[in-house]
C-alpha cells in the first residue's frame, strides 16, 4: 500500500512516515511540506492513501484534496490530519472528498488500522466528527424535501442509515443477519445510485436530503 504524508511540521511528517514504514504492507512513497507538494507527489507517485494536514502554507489540505481527487486516473483515499477532533474545517474537508479525519496524537495501532480501513473503501467518522458534520449539514442544507434521493431500495435505504450511524460493513451484516459480501454489494450499488465516491459522501447526501434525521 503506497502512502504519501503531507504536513508542514517536519517532526510530525517524519514521525508518521517512520511509524508507517514499520508495517510490512505499507510503503511511504513520499512526504510533502505543503498542499502544493502533496498534489505534485500524488500526480507523480499515484499513492493509495494520503495523510493530509488540514492547515499548511502555500496550499492548505482542503484545496489540495480537491485538486488530487479531481485529477485523471484512480484517485487515492485522503485522510485529513488535525490537532482537534472538532476541527472547524470538517465539513469542507469531507465535502472536498476526504475519507475521514485522524487526530495527530492517536496511538500507532489506531493509525495502522485507519489506513487499512480507508484503503479498503470504508470511512473514518469518529462520533465527535460525525456530530460536527451533522451540525454543519443542518446549517448549510437547503430546504430539500425528505427522501428526494435517487431510487434506493428499502434495503439500501436501511443500510444508508446504518452507515450514517458509523457502522462498518461487518457490523451492518451482523445487525441485519446477512453476509458481509451481501452488504458490500448493497453499499457499492447505493454509492453508484447516489453518484458518490465513498461512504463519507453517502452520509453527507443522506443528511442533506433528509433520509437520515439527526437525533435530538
Amino acid at each position: 500500500m503506497r502512502i504519501v504524508v503531507a504536513d508542514d511540521q517536519a517532526a510530525v511528517r517524519d514521525g508518521f512516515a517512520t511509524l508507517l514504514d514499520t508495517q510490512p504492507d505499507f510503503v511511504v512513497a513520499g512526504t510533502a511540506a505543503d498542499g502544493a507538494g502533496a498534489v505534485r507527489l500524488c500526480r507523480e507517485l499515484r499513492p493509495d492513501v494520503v495523510l493530509m494536514d488540514v492547515r499548511m502554507p502555500v496550499m492548505g489540505g482542503i484545496q489540495a484534496t480537491r485538486e488530487i481527487l479531481a485529477g485523471a486516473g484512480p484517485a487515492p483515499r485522503v485522510v485529513m490530519l488535525t490537532t482537534f477532533d472538532l476541527d472547524e474545517y470538517v465539513y469542507d474537508a469531507l465535502g472536498a472528498g476526504a475519507s475521514g479525519f485522524l487526530l495527530k496524537d492517536m496511538a500507532a495501532e489506531r493509525l495502522f488500522e485507519a489506513v487499512r480501513v480507508v484503503a479498503a473503501g470504508e470511512a473514518l467518522l469518529a462520533p465527535t466528527v460525525t456530530r460536527r458534520l451533522i451540525g454543519e449539514v443542518n446549517r448549510l442544507r437547503t430546504a430539500t424535501p425528505a427522501g428526494q434521493l435517487p431510487a434506493l431500495s428499502p434495503r439500501e435505504t436501511e443500510i444508508l442509515r446504518l452507515i450514517a450511524e458509523g457502522l462498518s460493513n461487518a457490523e451492518i451484516a451482523e445487525r441485519l443477519v446477512v453476509g458481509t459480501e451481501t452488504i458490500k454489494t448493497h453499499v457499492s450499488r447505493l454509492l453508484g445510485k447516489l453518484g458518490v465516491r465513498d461512504r463519507v459522501q453517502a452520509v453527507i447526501a443522506a443528511y442533506e436530503h433528509g433520509i437520515v434525521v439527526p437525533r435530538r
